[in-house]
């Protein structure tokens, strides 16, 4: 048996950047169109060697940029409320849009404090949002540049496109956001076959070959009995979890799960109850009281338990801790709901996910589900499991009974992305993106730990984010950015804890080292521009509690 605090070792060392292999610069603008043939990757049938889980990394902050981050809140925020009353008074002009007059003793449509923090704060920094893109958005892209003569409250187009903007910022992990010629024809061909639209739902006349063809390849990928896809990623989860669980069942959800998550299970009617993040003694704590307590006034046992869990956190780029979770589900008779938006085809070392990554067997987690929005480069999503579990959703679920089926096209994209991670096209390329995506991310995250950045995250996690702390930096870095032609993602408060404001990087495969190092010089200069380097390597003041449960690791 092994115990679980075995588990915590760290994933190996990293790279230094001068020891990494540069990445040839024989590929176009986006995309890839490397053409050798090799030989087959294989099925992935067994089961890889596991590994060693990194430890997330959640460094916490000098006492000082803590402060001052409330203080920088709180002054905008009365100024804020000063600008209010100007604007009552009719000393400033209110952009916003009024209520008629008829309207004034309705019950307002958004809580206050929505609309002050809309008119406030975030209309001080919306330029960093919302930017036109007018290219494929590959590694790089181009931007429609727009200016705003009213302090952001409306934007006009100047004619003028900022070009060859390296991308920060797109979940296009595995680099199959692209328009190569030769990788696109079968879309091509199956657009000509199918057309663009289906116009009806899969039950009706929209079951297409093509979309069994790829619930197929979805099943055989992923090493599980059944799968079945969606048009939409955020409608997999918040309409089908509530075709899984409904009252009298308990829902247990990951303190920093995903929107669709959290909607899916409020649709419900399910109680749902939050453990701290990756927290497994709080977890086991959640547990115990639903197995002794049952439900709440009756004592009657649950009929399910349901813990919701993601693969990687999108906004944190932490890694789920699933053997330890797969025990806890074991030891107490729960069911595993996991969430691979962000992990199926960037991790695992043939991008099968977290399942793959730990070396546990797929068919252990009870509802597996994913998305084709990011890896896949496409959109919609997939729910995966026992074929009992699929053919209950085909008739059950709201977004498979109600829903317009996927476009053709869009299913050939993914398949063609499946296949070629699969090596069934009879390359490896798949395989050297998934690598590629590996040493990648690696390398960034590295060289930001040693530039002096405080980074969240697993070792290998895509998700990389940067911590700004301060809401006057988080506008001024990404308009820094964009200026040195790097487009990011910048995030604060309410998506994040009002002192954790940050960027949020995601690294692809796409992404040449010229690119990276580009942007890291980039970085380097800005950090000390605008002070954001706050690292003292010092822990985390979140709870680790990760060894005091009560439970062993199957060996």
């Amino acid at each position: 048996m092994i115990r679980a605090d075995e588990h915590h070792l760290r994933n190996g060392t990293l790279k230094s950047h001068s020891d990494q292999k540069q990445q040839g610069s024989n590929s176009l603008k986006n995309g890839y169109h490397a053409t050798e043939k090799v030989q087959k990757n294989g099925k992935g049938d067994g089961f890889h060697q596991p590994r060693v889980r990194g430890e997330d990394s959640f460094e916490e902050a000098p006492m000082c940029v803590a402060v001052l981050t409330y203080m920088g809140y709180g002054i905008v925020i009365l100024f804020g409320y000063f600008r209010d009353f100007l604007r009552a008074v009719g000393l400033e002009k209110c952009h916003q849009a009024q209520e008629r007059e008829e309207q004034k003793d309705f019950v307002p449509l958004y809580q206050d404090f929505e609309n002050f923090y809309k008119r406030n704060l975030y209309m001080r920094v919306r330029d960093n949002w919302n930017r036109p893109i007018c290219s494929l958005p590959g590694p790089v892209f181009d931007i429609m540049e727009r200016v705003s003569d009213d302090y952001n409250w409306t934007f006009r187009l100047t004619g003028k496109t900022v070009e060859n903007v390296i991308n920060m910022g797109s979940y296009n992990y595995l680099g199959f956001a692209e328009n190569n010629v030769d990788f696109m024809k079968t879309v091509a061909d199956e657009t000509r076959q199918y057309g663009v639209g289906v116009c009806s739902t899969r039950q009706e006349l929209g079951n297409f070959s093509i979309h069994e063809k790829l619930e197929r390849l979805v099943a055989e990928f992923l090493g599980v009995e059944s799968a079945m896809a969606f048009g939409m990623g955020f409608a997999t989860n918040s309409m089908n979890i509530p075709a899984l669980v409904g009252k009298g069942c308990l829902i247990l959800s990951d303190e920093l799960n995903h929107t669709s998550l959290i909607l899916g299970a409020k649709l419900s009617g399910a109680t749902i109850r939050v453990f701290k993040h990756n927290n497994m003694q709080s977890l086991e704590k959640l547990l115990k009281e639903a197995i002794c307590s049952g439900q709440p006034r009756t004592h009657r046992a649950w009929k399910k338990i349901l813990i919701m869990v993601e693969g990687i956190y999108s906004m944190e780029g932490s890694l789920v801790r699933l053997p330890e979770i797969l025990a806890l589900k074991k030891k107490y008779k729960a069911y595993l709901f996991l969430d691979e938006a962000h992990s199926i085809g960037a991790v695992g070392p043939t991008g099968r996910g977290v399942t793959e990554h730990f070396g546990m067997d797929p068919n252990e987690v009870d509802v597996l589900m994913g998305t084709f929005t990011k890896s896949f480069g496409a959109t919609g999503g997939y729910i995966a499991g026992k074929k009992e579990l699929v053919d209950y959703l085909r008739s059950h679920s709201h977004s498979a009974v109600y829903a317009t089926a996927m476009s053709p096209p869009v299913v050939e994209q993914i398949i063609r992305a499946i296949k070629c991670i699969m090596g069934v096209d009879g390359t490896t390329e798949g395989q050297r993106r998934v690598r590629q995506l590996s040493e990648n991310m690696r390398y960034f995250r590295s060289r930001l730990k040693e530039m002096g950045f405080i980074i969240y995250g697993n070792q290998d996690s895509p998700v990389i984010p940067l911590l700004l702390y301060l809401p006057g930096k988080v506008g001024a870095f990404s308009r820094a950015m964009l200026k040195r032609k790097i487009g990011v993602v910048v995030v604060g408060f309410p998506a994040t804890p009002i002192t954790e404001a940050r960027a949020r990087f995601c690294v692809s495969a796409a992404h040449t080292r010229e690119m990276l190092d580009k942007v890291l010089q980039s970085l380097d200069e800005l950090g000390d521009h605008i002070r954001v380097k706050f690292s003292c390597h010092r822990p985390s003041h979140r709870q680790e509690l990760y060894n005091e449960t009560d439970f062993e690791l199957d060996s």
